[in-house]
């Protein structure tokens, strides 16, 4: 019986040291299907969904669901090291470690007590292993508990340089693209300028972090359930945004180059695509359709107002509906578990953008006594 209890204690110690080499050291993803990282997640995540969806969809929603992210950090760090004590503690009592205590009071609580003090090296001294095997095995998990608390908490600046990198050009697009943002709004704001070709740049910085959000989230999922600091911005919201305005750019503007637009494209499209699939979200096309015929025809109108033109025809309409394809069901399967919203290709109303609003300002058209230079664009004012 003690050999079986020695096997399964070193089996969690060791299952507990790979996940947490894996979920915080390996740069890449790991596709083996049993993780306790992912068990964690998959049972917690389902709770907290399931407690958010009791609120209506607002603030107090977003607020609730943003606490996950860092609290289920803290959780997994807690299961880990809870792990690793039950294990070290079990391997004690199993090999029947002798300790400074009467044998009559020696129970599996004193030995997992004994592990405890061991690992967080608190040295209180009452309770202590006497034996050659019992010495040794307190060497190792003081060792172990010490390096693996330093390689835990020093890996935690590296995930908020990770999250706060993707938020910058998030933040950045909200003059460029509108709150939240949509192709349309960036559409039209490019077409005041009067540069299309500005869009390149544009397009090349979001291709760029496209690359950053897949690479960050494939090495940490956790990252993924990182809200941003706005209810109406999000990192899928964002990425959904930029694929409709390259596939926008692509198909349907005259006068634009592709080709900036098709990289982009495909670099937003793999980070959807590959993150759908580390988060086993089946496509599911959007229901209702997000740009429906008539919704197609106000953004042309909508377009052509600011001084851009759309081809109007039944291929290009067949070849925006192809790309849309190609990335829209792995979004929306994302925004279902995540319960994000993905934004329009044209706002159903018109809103106001982040910077113009503030806590003491009525949420309006206007940013109240604040007043633009002559020569604004139309969409600052």
């Amino acid at each position: 019986m003690w050999i079986i209890s020695a096997l399964l204690s070193l089996a969690l110690i060791i299952a507990v040291l790979v996940d947490g080499f894996e979920a915080m050291v390996l740069p890449r993803r790991v596709t083996r299907a049993y993780r306790p990282a992912r068990l964690f997640y998959r049972s917690t995540w389902t709770i907290w969904k399931a407690v958010a969806e009791r609120f209506k969809p607002g603030k107090r929603r977003e607020a609730f669901l943003s606490i996950f992210g860092p609290l289920s950090l803290l959780g997994l760090f807690g299961t880990w090291v809870t792990g690793l004590i039950i294990g070290f503690g079990l391997l004690h009592w199993s090999w029947g470690s002798h300790l400074s205590v009467p044998e009559s009071e020696t129970s599996l609580s004193t030995y997992l007590y004994l592990s405890g003090t061991t690992f967080f090296t608190l040295g209180y001294g009452d309770v202590t292993a006497v034996g050659t095997f019992g010495r040794f095995l307190t060497v190792v998990e003081s060792g172990m508990g010490f390096g693996f608390l330093a390689l835990i908490i020093g890996y935690l600046p590296v995930l908020y340089q990770a999250f706060s990198r993707r938020e910058v050009p998030i933040s950045l697009l909200d003059a460029r693209a509108g709150s939240p943002p949509t192709a349309g709004q960036v559409l039209i704001r490019l077409a005041q300028s009067q540069h299309l070709n500005s869009a390149d740049a544009l397009l090349a910085e979001w291709e760029h972090w496209s690359a950053e959000v897949l690479e960050s989230h494939l090495s940490f999922p956790v990252l993924s359930y990182y809200r941003s600091q706005h209810d109406n911005q999000s990192w899928l919201g964002a990425l959904s945004a930029i694929l409709d305005t390259c596939s926008l750019l692509i198909v349907a503007v005259k006068g634009a180059d592709p080709y900036q637009a098709q990289l982009t494209f495909a670099m937003a499209r793999h980070a959807v695509v590959d993150l759908a699939l580390v988060f086993k979200t089946a496509p599911l096309s959007p229901d209702p359709d997000r740009l429906t015929p008539d919704r197609l025809g106000e953004l042309r109108e909508a377009v052509r107002k600011a001084g851009l033109e759309m081809r109007d025809d039944p291929v290009v309409d067949k070849r925006l509906s192809e790309l849309r394809a190609m990335y829209e069901p792995f979004a929306h399967s994302l925004a279902r578990y995540f319960l994000f919203r993905i934004p329009a290709f044209l706002p159903e109303k018109a809103t106001v953008d982040n910077w113009q609003t503030s806590a003491w300002t009525r949420r309006t058209a206007g940013i109240g006594s604040l007043r633009l230079p002559e020569g604004t664009d139309d969409h600052f004012r």
